[in-house]
């Protein structure tokens, strides 16, 4: 079995539960899902689904930058979302943080997410070779 390497980051939320931030195996770093936790204080972004759809972009972003990666070589999102009636505005925000090339993608809606948030994403990307 390949080698696993664990992701850490405090420019990220740290884990609410017995799960890494991310973990990299092979040249592949898979993230675990990030919600709109400020990493500074613990606590929920304020706003609405705009806000925290960015937040959780944000997140994602350090924890990628931890591995020696980026958003420019995540190859496959999994957004989890409290309403589907959101999905516009999610889409808008998501779409900023990759505006070519974008990566392959899932979008479903839940019932809840952790701590009641409206939007959870997850993302698999390739890792430069070290």
């Amino acid at each position: 079995m390949p080698a696993k390497k664990v992701v850490t980051t405090e420019q990220a939320p740290a884990a609410i539960g017995p799960y890494s931030q991310a973990l990299i195996v092979d040249n592949v770093i898979y993230t675990s899902g990030q919600i709109p936790l400020d990493p500074a204080t613990g606590q929920i972004v304020a706003g609405g689904v705009a806000e925290q759809t960015a937040r959780v972009m944000a997140n994602l972003q350090a924890i990628l930058a931890a591995a020696g990666s980026g958003l420019e070589k995540v190859i496959k999102t999994t957004l989890y979302i409290k309403d589907m009636n959101d999905f516009g505005t999610i889409n808008e925000v998501y779409g900023r943080y990759f505006p070519q090339d974008p990566p392959a993608r899932s979008c479903v809606e839940v019932a809840r997410l952790p701590k009641d948030v409206l939007v959870e994403i997850e993302a698999i990307a390739v890792v430069a070779n070290k």
